[in-house]
């Protein structure tokens, strides 16, 4: 009889278990704009094209608690789209208990790659996006809209990084904000001449090899801004853009080499070209600009000891500005 008792119970927590691991999936649209440079933004918001953008919404399935509100964290991709090694940590935070929300600004677009242009779906454009998706899902009622945060890699990073740079972020709302910033690898050579940024925490990792979007930039705006932001940094040794994918290193013909670049971004969000000091409003404008600094080719690819760091540092880090958050 006791054998019989034990089997049941774990029978019955092994269901339990299942029921409670449960994850809702929903398509979520919502409408965003097509923006080129930031100054659009600031500038000239009502102004822009509007386009329909959707993203993939998965929350946890409490079968003892159905009216739990959940954390929710923002996943931007990078140039290249969404790759395996982005998802790995969509899966980690959902394993963790954390809503997530896979925003999709290229297929919204038609758009597969902005690789060897940088112009078909900008940083701009990616940041207006998840504001109007952070807007959308903070009145989810699954959603406990005070601790959401949002992460992204390489323009992705971009986004996350400057998507608390508080002149871009007052001009598109008011009524919502990011709890946390978790930016891989983004491209920092832009130098605010507004030095304002969020009062949430912001954290870069970055590989100190990367030669797409180098480190140095990412460590001097940091110290730069670190009397006045809650910003900080981690730099891997020997890793390359991409250090948290499990794909070997290779050398991409088409990638943009930002190693030589440093624009001024004006407190109305010009990004200036750099000797002609003209902003790059356009995409022709831009690829004039590239020519001053820009190389072609660069390193991309795992390193498997900064993937793990990595990972381990992105859990603790949404843990404990989400979970810990009062």
């Amino acid at each position: 009889m006791n054998k019989i008792k034990n089997r049941l119970s774990i029978v019955l927590l092994f269901i339990s278990f299942c029921i409670n691991a449960q994850n809702k999936k929903e398509i979520i649209h919502f409408e965003s704009a097509n923006p080129f440079s930031l100054s659009d933004i600031i500038t000239d918001l009502d102004g822009q094209e509007k386009q329909q953008v959707f993203g993939q919404l998965t929350i946890p399935v409490d079968s003892l608690n159905s009216d739990k509100k959940y954390p929710l964290i923002i996943g931007v991709a990078g140039s290249m789209g969404w790759r395996k090694h982005h998802l790995d940590y969509l899966k980690m935070y959902q394993e963790q208990g954390f809503a997530t929300f896979q925003l999709n600004s290229f297929k919204s677009r038609g758009i597969t790659s902005t690789v060897g242009s940088q112009d078909e779906v900008t940083i701009a454009a990616v940041i207006l996006d998840a504001y109007r998706a952070l807007e959308k899902l903070a009145k989810h009622p699954k959603i406990n809209e005070d601790k959401v945060a949002i992460t992204g890699w390489s323009l992705g990073g971009g986004v996350t990084l400057f998507a608390g740079w508080l002149p871009l972020k007052e001009a598109i709302t008011d009524q919502v904000s990011f709890a946390a910033h978790l930016a891989f690898y983004p491209p920092c050579f832009i130098n605010p001449e507004n030095l304002s940024f969020t009062k949430a925490p912001i954290h870069i990792l970055i590989g100190e090899a990367d030669d797409w979007t180098p480190a140095k930039p990412c460590e001097d705006l940091v110290e730069k801004l670190s009397n006045t932001t809650n910003i900080s940094i981690t730099t891997y040794p020997d890793a390359h853009h991409g250090f948290d994918s499990e794909k070997p290193v290779v050398w991409n013909e088409k990638g943009y080499s930002f190693k030589d670049c440093l624009f001024d971004l004006t407190a109305d969000g010009d990004v200036l070209m750099n000797y002609l000091r003209l902003p790059m409003s356009n995409p022709m404008l831009q690829k004039i600009g590239f020519l001053f600094c820009v190389d072609k080719g660069v390193h991309v690819g795992g390193n498997l000891d900064a993937r793990k760091k990595s990972l381990a540092f992105a859990k603790d880090f949404m843990n404990n500005k989400l979970l810990k958050l009062k």
